[in-house]
């Protein structure tokens, strides 16, 4: 089986909007980056562009008045009920195309996990997907409709059972809410913790509900926290999770604005953890992975840490010297600082003082064992 990664040259014609954080031109830049590398072509890897998702697709996890809502949006014109939708606010403007763009990137997350359950692709890679804080009739945090959720939801329908994992420092609160009475989909979030950090949600005591309860885990981190933090995180609560649920397929949402550079959240991680989580997810699982993308607001962190995941799921090891042609094309977007970069970052020196954050750990765990929900 090869490697899939889905990608529409449409995504960089979208814009929210000048001066918000969520640029589209991210994912074109990643686009580059990942063809300077040569991981578009050769043996074992296959580019799809997705088609827009029916709205059969969407009614699995949206309302039928918000879909509406959300079309009406398309004209990028604000009307009088938008708010009541969560459209028209400072994270979630109306721009023009805004329902085009939203089915165009749940058709994408549609696409790549399709031919993951399907066993067309062993993998599969959608960067234009991600977007786990839309909610069944409202949008929120730069999402409008749940791309991740509608995927699951069509995959769980068939008897699917899935494992989500989201790394995102954003709490992945519209996955958890869609599935939180769901034994099908077993959701676990490693996040920083919502005493800092938009949405307020993914507090340790969120465990699920009726056949769901157990099924929804979170791991919130404290800020600051660095990568020996988040890999004790991760190796303590997914492998004994994996092994006990026994998924048909894994779905991870690798959001990047956990990055130390990261203008919107607050967390210390580099390279080093990503690759590190999706080394172990290819070494536990092997197929049946869909990965995609979701928060990370520096440009160049973004482009950098998802060509790394792509060349990881894809089985390439890639140089550190960041290609001319990507170089080349950053500058076109007021980019500096190419001198620094190289593809991996480099450890910290010193590293951050983790005490108090290896207490919060600490606690944590005690909670999630004392409650059943790891072992």
């Amino acid at each position: 089986m090869d490697s899939l990664l889905v990608y529409s040259p449409l995504y960089r014609t979208f814009s929210y909007g000048q001066g918000h954080p969520l640029r589209p031109t991210r994912l074109y830049l990643t686009h580059v980056l990942m063809g300077a590398y040569g991981l578009l072509t050769g043996p074992g890897i296959r580019v799809l562009q997705p088609k827009v998702a029916s709205e059969e697709d969407l009614e699995r996890v949206h309302s039928r008045a918000y879909i509406d809502a959300l079309e009406r949006a398309n004209s990028g014109e604000p009307f009088s009920s938008a708010f009541n939708w969560g459209l028209g606010f400072g994270d979630n403007p109306i721009f023009p195309g805004v329902w085009d763009w939203s089915r165009i990137v749940a058709g994408g997350s549609l696409l790549a996990l399709e031919e993951v359950a399907e066993g067309r692709s062993a993998v599969a890679f959608h960067t234009g997907g991600g977007f786990h804080h839309a909610h069944r009739s409202r949008a929120a945090g730069f999402c409008y409709l749940n791309d991740l959720a509608i995927a699951m939801a069509r995959q769980a329908e068939a008897g699917r059972r899935i494992l989500y994992l989201d790394i995102d420092a954003h709490h992945g609160d519209g996955v958890q809410e869609t599935f939180y009475r769901s034994d099908r989909v077993l959701t676990i979030s490693i996040h920083e913790s919502p005493v800092y950090l938009f949405p307020g949600t993914g507090y340790v005591d969120e465990l699920g509900e009726g056949e769901g309860q157990g099924y929804s885990v979170n791991v919130p981190l404290t800020r600051g926290a660095s990568d020996t933090v988040f890999i004790r995180a991760f190796e303590e609560v997914v492998p004994p999770l994996a092994r006990f649920f026994d998924p048909d397929l894994v779905v991870i949402q690798l959001g990047v604005d956990t990055m130390t550079n990261d203008p919107l959240a607050h967390q210390k991680y580099t390279t080093r953890s990503l690759t590190h989580v999706l080394g172990r997810v290819m070494e536990i699982f092997g197929s049946g992975i869909m990965a995609a993308g979701g928060g990370g607001y520096e440009m160049d962190t973004v482009a950098r840490c998802w060509t790394l995941a792509w060349g990881i799921l894809a089985g390439r090891d890639l140089p550190e010297e960041l290609p001319t042609l990507y170089l080349e094309e950053r500058a076109k977007y007021g980019a500096t600082g190419a001198g620094l970069l190289t593809l991996r970052d480099p450890e910290p020196e010193p590293p951050p003082d983790q005490a108090l954050a290896e207490k919060h750990l600490d606690e944590t765990l005690k909670f999630l064992r004392h409650n059943g929900a790891i072992r």
